[in-house]
């Protein structure tokens, strides 16, 4: 694997082939997508911290759904990133539509993990709070919201069953910087919805029967909204919750496989 550091935003760089391009969701990292890793192994995958997010967190100016797109862009400019397949997860579904509709040329397929086109208005509510808390806390408010939406995001039968997602979900949230968690949850309390009628690339959906930020019925909606409707795949995976590749990676790994195969 190799580190790349491009203007202050970390980017793994693991094997040899077809590009994937994985962006991770609020308060998540390049680790979101580690489970997935050997499902991968035939793909060149590019793993990003975000801007303001993990090992980016130094990284300088705006924190914006714009800056996040850009800099994606920018990445696989500096890297000979042609045409990728795109995976995201929460936050990271967003920038992969935006991605697909200002630089189409560059989007093969989207695979989005608890997906969604915006925030609905009373989550943007709760993100603003949240982040004013982040930033105005620090340490002490993120350890609260850690245990808060370990508790709210994560499926019932992970909290009693898998201790390990439990403990990276909570690692992963108080990895995060409070000023900069902050700013990106006002960044993602701001991010309009992407022209998704523009896209028209195969779409893969996977969501958990459990998760309040992604939930069933509104990704089932979502698929609609495509103009590539006729190639999107909606998957719901049991007892899941908001982390689908931390709660479920079998699932998602076979899933994000079998979507893959059948774009060669």
């Amino acid at each position: 694997m190799t580190l790349h550091v491009i203007d202050r935003v970390a980017v793994d760089d693991d094997g040899e082939g077809d590009a994937v391009f994985c962006i991770h969701g609020l308060g998540g990292s390049s680790n979101t997508f580690a489970p997935l890793m050997n499902t991968l192994s035939h793909f060149r995958v590019l793993r990003i911290d975000l801007p303001g997010s993990a090992r980016s967190q130094r990284a300088e100016g705006e924190i914006s759904m714009q800056r996040f797109t850009e800099t994606v862009q920018s990445i696989c400019s500096r890297l000979n990133i042609a045409r990728a397949h795109f995976v995201g997860h929460s936050l990271g579904t967003i920038v992969c539509q935006h991605v697909a509709v200002v630089a189409p040329a560059l989007v093969r397929s989207l695979t989005l993990f608890g997906p969604l086109m915006a925030p609905p208005d009373g989550a943007r509510i709760a993100l603003r709070v949240r982040g004013a808390r982040a930033r105005s806390e620090g340490l002490t408010g993120m350890q609260d919201i850690a245990v808060a939406l370990v508790q709210a995001s994560t499926s019932t039968d992970t909290r009693q069953h898998l201790p390990v997602a439990v403990a990276f979900v909570r690692e992963s949230l108080l990895r995060q910087e409070g000023e900069c968690y902050g700013r990106t949850c006002e960044a993602l309390a701001e991010a309009q919805a992407a022209d998704v009628q523009r896209i028209n690339v195969p779409l893969l959906l996977v969501t958990g029967e459990e998760d309040v930020v992604a939930p069933p019925q509104a990704v089932r909606a979502m698929a609609e909204k495509f103009h590539s409707t006729r190639n999107a795949r909606v998957v719901l995976l049991p007892r899941c919750g908001h982390w689908t590749p931390i709660e479920r990676p079998e699932e998602c790994a076979r899933e994000l496989r079998d979507f893959l195969a059948a774009q060669r």
